[in-house]
């Protein structure tokens, strides 16, 4: 990956044992971790943990990448090359479903609530999903919104058949729809909405149709990493979680911290702007659930039936069971993993 393409970021410090741990420790176990897009916002809350030692402070050297989507995320991760991936799990899951000689997981998921969505302009006509027959849809190949369309499609009685995809890499998505090059996009909301919002579009001309709004039962944003090295390496995983929901935990608390740490890494980034889509992808961790029980207050029986909804809409025979792919026994304490409320 060429340097225009990565930004190589690490943090040193001590044992994993628990957080807070003295620093100065000699050994510190390398870590390559792939982001599920471009430094935005959302992301953020990484950059924020890097800057403040959490990773560092859990021994780990950390390596952060940007992504390409999140359906690119477990092929990384897959191969060998990251260590651990975050991006929207349901792509990871129609992996397993469809490879079953992959061994990706997830110990840990950051938001139960989805964010995927398609977006359209109103002065395109498109109202309601079945709108979308007939229509252009621009996104990469490896976006999960894309990926999970046939999910979309299936629940909202659209014919997957009639809709024309138009292959774009990341940075031209928005700009296609708000050019009138296509029709709608898809995404995760945080992602599109505000782009299209940085680019003059007017938030009253911009349409979103949440797929969970239609009755798509799925998760989103979660930590990922093959069986075997999560198996060998408990400690590593365990630290990596906690790491990742104290840099969200304090993003929340402090937003303009975590821009700040964006735009360090890039001091073109319109800092208001991500600050507000930030904030908004709060909203989507936020859930019930999560504020009354912690992070990782997932029901197994949730975990089930997002799998099956992936399983039913790509028509794939072969069964997949949560135990297999969730295994929450790698997170730290319940108490570590509270997340404060909106203030």
């Amino acid at each position: 990956m060429t340097t225009t393409r990565r930004i190589l970021l690490t943090a040193a410090g001590g044992l994993l044992a628990t957080p807070h741990l003295a620093r100065g420790q000699a050994a510190l176990t390398p870590v390559k971790f792939s982001l599920d897009w471009a430094f935005q916002g959302p992301q953020s809350c990484y950059l924020l943990a890097l800057d403040r030692g959490f990773f560092r402070e859990e021994g780990l050297n950390v390596t952060i990448d940007r992504g390409f989507g999140s359906g690119d995320v477990p092929v990384k991760v897959a191969s060998g090359a990251y260590e651990f991936g975050v991006g929207d799990v349901s792509s990871t899951m129609r992996m397993r479903l469809t490879q079953p000689n992959t061994d990706v997981i997830t110990p840990f998921v950051l938001q139960q609530g989805s964010p995927l969505a398609a977006m359209t302009l109103r002065r395109t006509g498109i109202r309601v999903p079945k709108d979308l027959e007939g229509k252009r849809l621009a996104a990469p190949e490896t976006d999960a919104g894309r990926q999970l369309f046939p999910a979309f499609a299936q629940a909202t009685g659209v014919d997957a058949s009639k809709v024309t995809w138009i292959t774009v890499t990341p940075p031209l998505r928005e700009p296609m729809l708000a050019r009138g090059d296509a029709d709608a996009i898809t995404g995760f909301e945080t992602s599109g909405v505000f782009s299209l919002r940085s680019l003059n579009v007017a938030a009253e001309d911009i349409l979103s149709m949440r797929y969970s709004a239609f009755g798509v039962t799925l998760l989103s944003t979660a930590l990922q990493v093959r069986r075997p090295y999560a198996e060998a390496n408990p400690r590593i995983v365990t630290g990596m979680i906690r790491a990742i929901v104290r840099g969200h935990a304090e993003a929340a608390r402090d937003p303009d911290a975590a821009i700040a740490a964006l735009v360090r890494r890039d001091a073109t980034a319109p800092a208001a702007l991500e600050r507000a889509r930030l904030v908004a992808n709060f909203e989507f961790i936020r859930t019930p659930e999560v504020m009354s029980g912690g992070l990782g207050n997932l029901p197994m029986a949730r975990m089930q039936a997002a799998i099956e909804t992936i399983r039913t809409a790509f028509a794939i025979p072969a069964p997949l069971a949560a135990a297999d792919f969730y295994l929450p026994q790698f997170q730290p304490p319940a108490d570590q993993l509270r997340f404060p409320a909106a203030t």
